[in-house]
């Protein structure tokens, strides 16, 4: 599913048969460990280094009104952050997944980030923008 915004993907997950939850990570782009003089230059214009998640939560559908509102709210952390990414789970038998149920597979999430496997998760920059990675 090609995503043009967050508003779609807030849609798209009240669209489904079975009720989501929602699983966010904030990753912060760092530097790799003695970086060459390309890297640099590349991670000044917001290109390549490594993603490092900084943050997690997890919430239903209807607890996130917006991008914006999502945003201001991992600001009350003191975290600074550069990419969101998201993964939606499903619910069973019309029961969305509780937070509880929500641990394991949000750690499997901030894992698979920190092992560069972040194909599988839908991105969005600061603005809210959808970002692909290459």
């Amino acid at each position: 599913m090609m995503l043009n915004d967050f508003d779609g993907l807030l849609h798209a997950a009240g669209q489904q048969t079975e009720p989501q939850r929602l699983l966010f990570v904030f990753a912060r782009a760092d530097l790799p460990e003695s970086p060459t003089t390309d890297q640099h230059d590349r991670h000044a214009t917001g290109q390549g280094g490594t993603l490092s998640p900084v943050l997690c939560v997890d919430k239903a559908p209807h607890e996130v009104t917006s991008f914006a509102g999502l945003a201001a709210e991992s600001g009350n952390t003191g975290m600074n952050w550069d990419v969101l990414f998201v993964a939606a789970m499903d619910g069973r038998a019309g029961f969305a997944p509780s937070s509880d149920e929500a641990a394991r597979p949000l750690q499997l999430m901030v894992n698979a980030i920190n092992d560069g496997q972040i194909s599988r998760f839908a991105a969005f920059d600061r603005d809210g923008n959808p970002i692909q990675f290459y």
